[in-house]
């Protein structure tokens, strides 16, 4: 797992309506372990109930600098306060105690405070008002070393196209965000595997709890993997498409109606109402004024595009990346002077890139099992050909054998007058 922060060099001038100026740092990257624990087989075996528990060891040697360095970025409890507040009549109230706490749009803090959690100052001053809030954030608080919530999924008993396909997640078949059933439908796996025999025509499914949603990936083309053969699967533009292009995205409009545009995914309304926008890293498939609005944006398709490359024999993932942004929206907001004179602004705090790429004894295992059922699948193949080589060679000997004249007496007619 990786890691790449913005950091913001021009706070003063954003306030003062110019562009936002950042520089990426990065990748700070973490050694990911995600065993399936508390494995349990249901209903005869159909099915599977699991965690996945994920657990992130940071790697020095691997990464740019260390969990200590400073990133300036948005304050995303004070954006998540002041939208929540924006129009309510404790807004001015709220914006006084921000000034008393010297709580600012911008902040600097550690890598390590940013990812894994913090005690935010504002947030404890409003904990005196509402006890139950929560006064630590971190993009990723309380997310190391724990799980994101029970699995059930279909073991392919039955068919063996719903090998690890998600039945329910946290005990329920669908999702309750969205505004459509389609959207709030819970399809495909998790990403860590598939069924056998994939062809080049499927549609792939996939759920993700970090993206509060599911989404499909189709073949792209043929790639090979330490010698293991694979087809390359990637999520279309029309996944996160606005609703011009593809309607069916209407139910991610968060509220009803307020949609978004193309590459753009509002999840305020699975993470805790903060004002989190995702999307494709440097906004990479957006629409360009999302590009154009950052200065250090520059979107390429190498590096920020999520793929996924999959032995098509045997199902099994040999290579894969899944790239994500997050960003904050950002806005002008007359009760709270701490917003100054800032443009509207989707502004980008970090991404992500969670890649994976087979080690090389299991390469060599997968090169053995797929040399094996190749041999396997070729089989009637093989049969059916020698058939065929063997009738050509009868045919052969059959028309090159001497028939024997006959005597005269057999030409003789068998009835005579």
């Amino acid at each position: 797992m990786q890691y790449y922060f913005f950091n913001l060099t021009n706070p003063a001038e954003v306030l003062d309506g110019d562009k936002p100026a950042v520089v990426e740092i990065g990748p700070y990257t973490y050694r990911e372990y995600r065993p399936m624990t508390d494995v349990e087989f249901l209903e005869n075996g159909t099915k599977v109930a699991a965690l996945n528990p994920k657990t992130y060891v940071f790697e020095r040697n691997m990464s740019i600098g260390s969990e200590d360095d400073l990133i300036r970025t948005v304050n995303i409890p004070a954006a998540t306060v002041m939208q929540k507040y924006k129009d309510s009549i404790f807004g001015s109230v709220i914006s006084t105690i921000m000034t008393g706490e010297k709580t600012g749009l911008f902040e600097v803090h550690r890598v390590g405070d940013l990812l894994w959690g913090y005690e935010d100052r504002l947030l404890k001053a409003l904990k005196a008002f509402e006890p139950s809030l929560d006064d630590h954030f971190g993009l990723f608080y309380m997310m190391n070393a724990t799980d994101d919530g029970a699995y059930t999924f279909y073991s392919g008993s039955e068919n063996y196209q719903d090998f690890t396909r998600v039945a329910e997640w946290k005990g329920q078949r669908s999702l309750n965000w969205w505004s459509t059933d389609e959207c709030n439908m819970i399809n495909g796996t998790i990403g860590a595997s598939f069924h056998a025999v994939i062809t080049k025509q499927e549609t792939l499914y996939l759920f993700s709890s970090d993206l509060c949603r599911s989404l499909y990936a189709r073949f792209e083309k043929e790639v090979w993997v330490k010698n293991v053969p694979g087809y390359r699967f990637v999520p279309p533009s029309e996944v996160f498409a606005n609703v011009t292009v593809n309607p069916a995205n209407a139910g991610f409009c968060v509220p009803a109606g307020n949609c978004l545009s193309s590459g753009l995914l509002n999840v305020s309304v699975c993470k805790q109402d903060a004002p989190i926008i995702l999307s494709p890293p440097h906004f990479y498939q957006t629409d360009e004024k999302f590009v154009q609005d950052i200065f250090g944006m520059r979107p390429n398709k190498e590096n920020h595009e999520t793929r996924i490359d999959i032995n098509p024999l045997t199902g099994y993932v040999i290579q894969a990346a899944k790239r994500m942004q997050v960003n904050v929206f950002l806005e002008k907001i007359s009760k709270f002077r701490q917003t100054g004179d800032i443009r509207t602004l989707v502004f980008p705090v970090m991404y992500l890139n969670e890649s994976v790429v087979i080690d090389d004894d299991s390469a060599e295992k997968l090169q053995a099992a797929v040399t094996q059922g190749n041999i396997v699948i070729n089989i009637p193949f093989i049969i059916i050909g020698l058939g065929i080589l063997l009738g050509v060679v009868f045919m052969v000997l059959i028309s090159r054998k001497r028939i024997p004249e006959s005597t005269p007496d057999e030409r003789k007619p068998l009835l005579t007058s």
